[in-house]
């Protein structure tokens, strides 16, 4: 896939009287977390024609003219009957307005909190909208009877599904999507999607686990031979296995021992990405996020959310030197509820001054709350390196929790099964990786050969390492191997705690190898690896690489060799 090829549309038959168009883009979109794996996507129009007439989902501003140039080609958008939106976000306002100023007579179908979105979105009160709660149909002709599902979660309060029962296609939004582009139209093969759809689960889905397992709930009553996704391949080879994936993954958050109420609201999406990046740190290590977009939550359902919580995070947007009321308000019954021994945070984005976060740190600070990282202020867009910064403080966080449980809870001896495979013997690493702004490093001993032929390594990367977003499919990283006698400086080096966003090779020896990735210069020897895949294994990614190039620095020197104390010990 090369990532220089130019934005298109592509346009395929599905079904009877349906198309898809999928305005494509090879390489990354948007920043925000859920796209970092920097794969492309796709964002998935569907075009319904039977005795009346229905756009599904028309896509943001970055592809109004190619997408409406494409339609047109195929379609009198001067007959256009309804367009209908799982969702409204700003970004898709652009090419409403352009379909508008084409197609006046359209009709928008959406959710009733999708109206105030939209006409919020329009600057436009007059718009004509038929608003579907769940009980109401559209009958487009010929067995094209459309059935609506409102499914909303804290980040999407909109969303809404549609089901043509002439088609059994479920139109999922948001749901059983993945961020990657390529030709594939439909999941032949689905297995390769795996790895994306997880991530996209793991960034969009986790931190509304209980909202998703509702609206799966909700689905069943409709069966669906494919699901028509806002972003990838469509679902239709893998569609059971992806959806008893869902649950397996909803599970795995609701089992989840710690939970962190993550509180907050957002004026344009940018407080709302950093509250997803965040999200994802947390979950990534294995703590379950409950997220409450205040502005759609009742007190009572925020008060039992703090309650249950281990600890707390409130962001915020400054909107005329303010916080928004309902922010002011949930602060309030954070204050009332959260005894101060709960771990806090506080983070939000702003335009010219950054009053409303000042306001939540000094009010916590005051109360004498504990904070799990430093506050994060970001103006104006978030970019890479400040999505990793939140992604880490995350993790910080959530590791900060678990570290208190496990002070709380004794420590058992451990066995001897665990002692003796504490004593399996592996070689002193530390894996160093860097793309673009972005990069991370860890010690590692978990580090085996995997293959001769291409020469190939396995490396087991703890899902809460900051590294871990580094080591997906496709990425490069170098694994330095050190060198016995001088190995103790750099391990305690990198064994230490960073914070969030810090510079892992201050004061460190190292050249750049030619993917970006450091080499550090006092190690025995290096490899320069491109990670192949990767599969689940408990709480680490098994990942596979192959080995592009290496070095030996010494040769007289020996491999540091790590002897671990028992199998839950590093």
């Amino acid at each position: 896939m090369s990532k220089n090829k130019p934005r298109d549309v592509q346009v395929f038959p599905i079904a009877t009287d349906t198309r898809i168009l999928r305005s494509r883009s090879w390489s990354r979109l948007r920043f925000e977390i859920e796209y970092a794996l920097a794969k492309g996507t796709t964002a998935n129009s569907y075009l319904i024609e039977s005795e009346k007439s229905a756009i599904i989902d028309p896509p943001g501003e970055t592809f109004t003219q190619i997408y409406l140039e494409a339609l047109q080609k195929r379609f009198h958008l001067e007959d256009l009957d309804y367009v209908i939106l799982g969702h409204v976000n700003p970004n898709r306002a652009a090419t409403l307005k352009a379909l508008l100023e084409i197609a006046p007579q359209i009709t928008f179908v959406c959710s009733n909190p999708g109206a105030r979105n939209l006409r919020a979105a329009l600057e436009n009160p007059d718009l004509q909208i038929l608003v579907m709660r769940g009980e109401e149909t559209l009958d487009l002709g010929n067995g094209h009877n459309l059935q609506f599902i409102p499914t909303p979660n804290p980040r999407y309060a909109d969303q809404l599904c549609t089901y043509d029962p002439q088609t059994e296609i479920l139109y999922t939004d948001k749901l059983f999507g993945a961020h990657v582009c390529g030709d594939q139209v439909f999941d032949e093969g689905w297995e390769v999607y795996n790895e994306d759809r997880r991530y996209y689960f793991d960034c969009l889905m986790a931190p509304h686990a209980r909202q998703v397992e509702t609206a799966l709930d909700k689905l069943v009553d409709f069966p669906a031979r494919m699901y028509g996704t806002g972003h990838g391949p469509l679902v239709r080879y893998g569609l059971i296995d992806l959806t008893k994936a869902y649950r397996e993954w909803i599970q795995q958050q609701a089992s989840a021992d710690l939970t962190v109420a993550l509180i907050y609201a957002s004026a344009y999406g940018n407080t709302a990405t950093l509250a997803q990046a965040i999200a994802r740190g947390i979950t990534k290590a294995g703590v379950a996020v409950e997220s409450i977009n205040c502005e759609f939550t009742e007190p009572e359902e925020i008060r039992a959310a703090v309650e249950k919580a281990g600890g707390f995070i409130i962001g915020s947007p400054t909107l005329g030197g303010h916080a928004p009321t309902p922010v002011q308000t949930a602060l309030g019954i954070v204050l009332s509820t959260a005894t101060n021994n709960k771990l806090a945070g506080a983070f939000g984005s702003f335009g010219w001054s950054g009053e409303a976060v000042d306001l939540i740190e000094s009010k916590l600070k005051d109360a004498g709350y504990r904070f799990g990282f430093d506050t994060i202020r970001v103006k104006f867009k978030p970019d890479d390196a400040t999505l990793q910064l939140c992604e880490e403080a995350g993790t910080d966080f959530a590791q900060a929790l678990k570290k208190a449980k496990k002070v709380r809870s004794p420590r058992q001896p451990a066995t001897n099964v665990e002692q003796a495979v504490g004593r399996i013997v592996g070689s002193l690493c530390v894996l160093t990786a860097k793309e673009g702004d972005r990069s991370s490093a860890m010690l590692a001993s978990w580090v085996s050969q995997a293959s001769f032929s291409p020469p190939g390594l396995t490396i087991a990367v703890a899902k809460d390492r900051a590294v871990e977003t580094l080591t997906h499919t496709g990425n490069k990283f170098v694994l330095n191997i050190l060198k016995e006698g001088n190995h103790l400086g750099l391990m305690k080096h990198f064994l230490k705690p960073f914070g969030p966003g810090q510079d892992r090779f201050t004061d460190v020896a190292a050249e750049e190898a030619e993917s970006g990735s450091p080499i550090l210069t006092d190690a025995l020897a290096y490899l320069e690896c491109s990670v192949q895949n990767r599969m689940e294994s408990g709480d680490h990614w098994l990942v596979y690489a192959t080995v592009e190039s290496g070095k030996l620095l010494d040769t007289d020197g020996v491999t540091a060799v790590h002897h671990r104390k028992s199998a839950t010990h590093y």
